[in-house]
């Protein structure tokens, strides 16, 4: 793995869990409004982690050149209904005077913020060491 590599790896951390806590934040602050469905974010590894694929390069003495990192695929809302509650003169209310809640769990999303925010806390360090090897090796030419 080249020193680019880890800048991108560090790069695409800080991206991918930079939207996690973007979408934590914006479920719990939505969590009193009305009709509101939790968004959940999707992120994916960018390397192969299957049990064949590590079995397979322990022959060759190295891992595959898919060298890692994350990707942010998208948000998906969360398919559990929140509660309905009869308030039939709420602008929201559906035809029998009931509103549905948000679906958002404080707890849970708080969860994962901090979560995501010690991920993101990881790539920042990620791009912090390869910064540092990179001045040390500099300063070995000199």
């Amino acid at each position: 793995m080249g020193i680019m590599n880890a800048f991108e790896i560090g790069r695409e951390g800080l991206s991918v869990h930079g939207k996690r806590v973007e979408i934590a934040a914006k479920n719990i602050a939505n969590i009193d409004t009305p009709n509101y469905t939790r968004k959940i974010p999707l992120i994916s590894s960018n390397q192969d982690q299957s049990f064949a694929t590590v079995l397979s390069s322990m022959g060759m003495g190295a891992l595959n050149n898919n060298l890692g990192g994350v990707n942010f695929d998208g948000i998906v809302e969360d398919p559990t209904p929140g509660a309905k509650i009869y308030k039939p003169g709420h602008p929201d209310a559906d035809e029998n005077g009931y509103i549905r809640t948000s679906n958002t769990n404080a707890m849970v999303d708080i969860a994962d913020a901090t979560i995501a925010q010690s991920a993101f806390n990881a790539s920042l360090g990620v791009m912090s060491i390869t910064k540092s090897m990179i001045t040390s090796s500099l300063e070995i030419g000199r």
